[in-house]
């Protein structure tokens, strides 16, 4: 890229000019599928970690070589897993397989749900904005604050005794 010497306030307009041109092209991204026609991708929430793969199906989510029914007994822990189907308007199109170790159901749940959306972002680049604007795209990096010495736990003190 050779660089101009820039003289007057014209020439500085219009290398900005050239330059937002230039970035003004749309990105396309590219579905990233493997010979079996199936997206992957890692989630992760809190202390759990989730891979999951995405193919086209029925709606079956097997976790763990287990159903989604028989693994998490929580309604809501089965809403948190379909919300990235429900954003994206494809309920029942997608059988999803994951195998998620780590933390407890809660995290667990959270983590496979940013696997499925991410995988759902590689399988179909165009569901991108809808699901970074529901904030599924983006890991949750909260996690347990650890516990300090002469504390009962991460900020509860002892019982104060005054005699």
């Amino acid at each position: 890229m050779a660089t101009k010497k820039l003289e007057s306030l014209q020439d500085l307009k219009a290398a900005t000019k050239e330059v937002s041109a230039k970035t003004e092209e749309k990105v396309v991204r590219q579905a990233k599928k493997d010979k079996q026609g199936r997206a992957y991708a890692t989630g992760r929430r809190k202390d759990a970690v989730a891979r999951v793969w995405v193919m086209p199906g029925h709606g079956k989510v097997t976790i763990n070589s287990k159903s989604m029914d028989e693994y998490f007994s929580r309604p809501v822990l089965k809403m948190i897993i379909n919300q990235p189907f429900e954003v994206t308007n494809r309920v029942n199109e997608f059988d999803v397989v994951c195998t998620v170790n780590g933390g407890g159901l809660s995290g667990q749940a959270g983590a496979i749900k940013h696997g499925i959306s991410r995988a759902l972002n590689d399988y179909e680049p165009e569901l991108h904005t809808a699901l970074k604007q529901a904030g599924f795209l983006t890991r949750d990096d909260r996690t347990v604050e650890r516990k300090k010495y002469g504390r009962a736990k991460a900020r509860r003190s002892y019982q104060f005794s005054k005699r």
